[in-house]
């Protein structure tokens, strides 16, 4: 036998080399599931809140030397939109690259024109993300969810905080401030989320020389951490796939913290296959949203989570924005992906997945400290999920201005796939879900009156959507054909269909 079958054998068949061989294995499984390598050598430090967060970011910023990359879901213009648009604007004037990009639902109401001028004409190169076009009639439903800063292509934040004075608080006004997480990161990890960034930038508009980050092989190790960045576009679902592999996975705890909850049927079995397998398995949510309607809508998917075991917890404070998950002290995951289908299927997202103890076991501390604060949501006598001893009055701890307008896209895909369900009957839906198609026929029994009573009421702006809908198609389609020719690709040939030749059967008598 040659030498080397005999050290591959003996690998085998040494036990030790199994828990390598496992370990390999989901490597592997989770590489091709999130679309995202695994990189070894990287420093990770836990931020919590804005306290942490936002001078973090700010000595980062004036630390800048070459380029300032930042890519934000909403920033709102009030005194914390002005302090970071000043230390950007200090930056420029020294002669960094700053390049910022948001959002345009995100920013709708949150900043004016006038804010965004004012840091190009600093010198800041200003970007908006997916704006409503004549073209593409409902493109703006895909959200830039991203919350990411990269400083110099060496030190990297990934963060469920947006900036704005709800997560800063306002001590003179007795404001809490929203609770969330975000992460510092150094290593190799860092330059695939410039490489996220240069990604999302090239969407706008002329893409970037280079990201401004060396390769990740080459960039220098900071620390001991293992992390992947799951940077998620749409239609891809990479941290929904992942989130699935997790579930699957967790071998003694699964502790959540999200923001929008809205889990789909799959996730949700997911979860009550990891509880009837002895995990534990917690959710913590906020007690009340910036969105009623999406606290309502998570409350709704309580009772098949807690009927198979899965504790569910309610923030007693403000508004609960985190975005985080801890698995079995060993696998951990901060940044913008919340638990619903717009976040999983519509944005683009951006995660950092840190398979590391010393930080998972932070995590774990952190989540049961929030826990401290929290309601644990239990069964009534009549099987009603209720909170016991909820605080009254909690609404009045949020301020305006929220924070992820794409969780009322997240409820309607939920109110949508329950719909679907019942008219197809594709899937089996839980009790819980009695109320939506109800509340759905009641809706369209109404809408249908009023259509009999009224037919040009309904039947003109129907008209109208549908003109600007053919108005839309019929621009991209004659601009792809402009595009076509002005790239001198030849029209596909006439496809002929040959007629098919069958050789006749014998009859039979």
């Amino acid at each position: 036998m040659p030498a080397s079958a005999r050290v591959r054998r003996a690998k085998r068949e040494d036990p030790r080399s199994g828990l390598t061989a496992a370990r390999q294995l989901a490597n592997q499984v989770f590489s091709r599931a999130s679309g995202a390598h695994l990189r070894e050598g990287n420093s990770v430090r836990l931020l919590k809140d804005a306290a942490e967060n936002y001078p973090a970011w700010l000595a980062a910023i004036a630390a800048a030397r070459q380029t300032i990359h930042f890519e934000m879901y909403i920033i709102h213009e009030d005194e914390q939109g002005r302090l970071f648009a000043d230390a950007l604007l200090r930056k420029a004037a020294e002669g960094v690259q700053v390049r910022l990009l948001y959002d345009w639902m995100g920013g709708f109401g949150a900043a004016s024109r006038a804010f965004w001028n004012s840091l190009r004409a600093g010198g800041i190169s200003v970007r908006c993300y997916n704006p409503p076009r004549l073209d593409q009639p409902l493109g703006w439903v895909s959200r830039d969810h991203r919350k990411v800063l990269v400083i110099d292509g060496t030190i990297a934040f990934v963060t469920g905080l947006c900036v704005g004075r709800m997560w800063a608080g306002d001590p003179a006004a007795n404001r809490q401030p929203w609770r969330d997480t975000g992460v510092e990161v150094r290593g190799p990890a860092v330059s695939d989320i410039a490489e996220a960034f240069a990604e999302a930038w090239a969407t706008c508009g002329e893409p970037l020389p280079d990201s401004g980050a060396p390769p990740a092989e080459a960039q220098p190790a900071a620390g001991d951490v293992a992390a992947r960045v799951v940077a998620t576009v749409p239609n891809t679902a990479g941290l929904f796939r992942v989130d699935q592999l997790v579930a699957a996975m967790a071998r003694y705890t699964l502790w959540l913290t999200d923001a929008y909850y809205a889990g789909t049927t799959s996730y949700v079995q997911a979860l009550r296959a990891a509880v009837a397998d002895g995990v534990d398995v917690r959710l913590l949510v906020p007690g009340v949203s910036d969105v009623p309607v999406v606290s309502a809508l998570s409350r709704a998917g309580y009772r098949p989570l807690i009927e198979a075991g899965v504790r569910v917890f309610e923030w007693n404070g403000p508004m609960l924005h985190a975005k985080t998950a801890v698995a079995d002290e060993r696998w951990a995951r901060v940044g913008s992906t919340n638990l619903n289908l717009a976040s999983w299927m519509g944005n683009r997202e951006l995660d950092l997945i840190v398979e590391n103890q010393p930080f998972a076991r932070q995590m774990q501390e952190m989540f049961l400290h929030d826990l401290a604060n929290a309601t644990e949501v239990v069964l009534h006598a009549r099987s009603r999920a209720r909170a016991p001893s909820a605080p009254k009055g909690r609404r009045d701890l949020l301020t305006s201005g929220g924070g992820s307008r794409g969780r009322v896209a997240a409820g309607a895909m939920r109110i949508g796939s329950t719909v679907s369900a019942a008219i197809t009957n594709r899937r089996v839906l839980d009790s819980i879900e009695a109320n939506v198609p109800v509340i759905a026929g009641l809706g369209l029994a109404a809408l249908a009156a009023l259509a009999f009573a009224f037919p040009r009421g309904f039947a003109y702006p129907v008209a109208a959507i549908a003109a600007y809908v053919a108005a839309a198609l019929l621009y991209r389609g004659v601009a792809l054909y402009r595009e076509r020719r002005r790239q001198g690709v030849p029209s596909p040939p006439p496809v002929r269909r040959q007629e098919e030749t069958h050789a006749k059967e014998p009859t039979i008598p």
